[in-house]
């Protein structure tokens, strides 16, 4: 059955009239942009919303072509040439070699970057002379130093203006992405609004564009004015947008069940500050002063303040633990322990420093506490990785507390989640022995959820606790992400209106 184009034609808006009468125009086909320039609309956006209502009818048809390109940023690197061109030049100009105070001089800022990457690239050795760090040009060094690098032509092309995805070399878009904001993709797409065969049927007839009403008001019955109105006619069959109910963002409302479960079995909630002393977050946790965990590239500390006194008697029985083990019956870790690395401020880098502080506290059995606590490391940013996570931390103090409580909390805090199959695996952490990981069987794979295990002595020996202190860390985005089938865990931050609209309700 063919289109009514009389009744159709009825139904049409004032701004899809004007769309037709200026496709028809147009020849039959025209962009958003074109039609702004044609007058025919002031706003891309009103053509837009009249070809979509078009579109739903039948009259007209839109095509999108996106392309995705290249451009430089507004870097440094983009401008002034890539830190390690800089620096091969200033050191070739030196005669090959450099110190590096000389070089700081010369590139104030950049020097520091420009050096590793010469070393990473091979440019340059580092080597003492006359007790100075110096710079020597390697033979590949020396070679740049008079020939453009891979990098730099790729960059002056892009200089002369954008460059496809498709025609980019991958590689080198890899390796130069890595550099923040060096290359930037951009995306383009251009949109084309056509008229279908019933549209160009539709245009060819006697349109009248008049402006529409679609509010009756009492200043037009009391001017007469709706006598000569044209009132849009009420379209029963019209598309109606859904309505979406407010709710809680997704890990607000798994916070909220998380508290829940565990205040329903007697727990009680604990915290501390983001900024802790080394002392709290590590030496207290009988964590070794020459630990892989403390070095830079894997903690964030702080410059200001960058330094936090702890208390001298409480010091001193953790340095007499770190080094002979103290009264715990351990050897320790020998060694001297060192009270400025310990004083060092820093972002805590596991909820397990508001357990202790909390212990320290509160030292007599029998306790329950849990913390859901936001914790800072220095991860690059992957689909399973953020500098800034989320940890479900949870204590018992107990005197019947041993390994099989512990096991069961985890069962049954997991159990009532939804999930049932739990698989433990014997594991070390320098705080808790024995000590456990945790997995759960979720799509077909096993999955890691985080630790857990009992305190060593010298972790409690400085607060008089007496008997067992059962703990566990949970991962809680790795929960969201499981509970709701999410794959990237950086989609739980981003504000995706429509995701977090259809988000379901739990």
């Amino acid at each position: 059955m063919g289109m009514d184009f009389d009744s159709v034609m009825k139904d049409l808006s004032y701004n899809e009239k004007r769309l037709l009468v200026a496709l028809r125009d147009a020849g039959g086909s025209a962009s958003p942009e074109d039609l702004v320039k044609s007058d025919a609309f002031s706003l891309e956006v009103e053509a837009m919303g009249a070809a979509s209502w078009l579109e739903a009818k039948g009259i007209v048809e839109l095509e999108e072509d996106v392309s995705r390109f290249y451009v430089l940023g507004e870097v440094p690197e983009a401008k002034e040439g890539l830190p390690e061109r800089v620096a091969v030049d200033i050191i070739s100009k030196a005669g090959g070699s450099m110190t590096m105070a000389a070089l700081a001089d010369a590139m104030a800022g950049r020097d520091k970057i420009a050096v590793g990457w010469l070393k990473r690239k091979g440019l340059a050795d580092i080597t003492s002379v006359d007790g100075a760090k110096t710079l020597v040009l390697t033979e590949k060094g020396r070679q740049v130093a008079s020939a453009k690098m891979p990098e730099e032509e790729f960059i002056g092309r892009l200089a002369t203006g954008p460059m496809l995805v498709e025609e980019a070399d991958a590689a080198m878009v890899k390796d130069l992405k890595g550099r923040q904001g060096l290359i930037v993709e951009k995306t383009v797409t251009k949109r084309t609004i056509s008229l279908t065969s019933d549209g160009k049927e539709m245009a060819r007839r006697e349109i009248v564009l008049k402006p529409q009403v679609t509010d009756l008001t009492d200043r037009m019955i009391q001017n007469g004015e709706w006598e000569e109105a044209d009132f849009r006619r009420y379209d029963i069959q019209a598309f109606v947008p859904p309505t979406i109910p407010a709710k809680k963002h997704p890990l607000t409302r798994l916070g909220a069940q998380v508290r829940r479960l565990f205040t329903d079995m007697g727990f009680t909630e604990m915290s501390s500050e983001y900024v802790q002393p080394a002392f709290w977050n590590l030496d207290v946790l009988y964590t070794p002063q020459d630990h892989p965990a403390r070095d830079l590239q894997d903690t964030f500390y702080l410059q200001q303040p960058s330094r936090i006194p702890v208390e001298d008697d409480i010091a001193d029985v953790v340095r007499r633990i770190h080094e002979n083990g103290g009264d715990t019956g351990s050897t320790g870790w020998g060694g001297v322990w060192s009270r400025e690395k310990a004083e060092s401020a820093l972002l805590r880098t596991h909820s397990t420093v508001s357990s202790i502080r909390y212990i320290a506290a509160h030292p007599d059995a029998p306790q329950k506490a849990f913390s859901i606590s936001r914790i800072f490391r220095k991860e690059a940013i992957d689909s399973t990785h953020l500098p800034e996570f989320t940890q479900i931390e949870g204590i018992v103090i107990d005197e019947h507390a041993d390994f099989n409580m512990l096991i069961s909390i985890i069962r049954e805090f997991y159990a009532r989640m939804g999930f049932d199959q739990i698989r433990i695996r014997p594991a070390y952490f320098p705080y808790t022995e024995p000590s456990l990981e945790l997995e759960v069987f979720f799509n077909g794979k096993w999955m890691e959820l985080g630790g857990a295990g009992i305190f060593r002595p010298e972790v409690v020996a400085p607060f008089g606790v007496k008997y067992p202190v059962l703990a566990w860390g949970f991962g809680f985005e790795r929960l969201a992400m499981l509970k709701w089938n999410i794959t990237d865990i950086r989609d739980l931050y981003i504000s995706d209106m429509d995701s977090l609209r259809n988000n379901t309700v739990f």
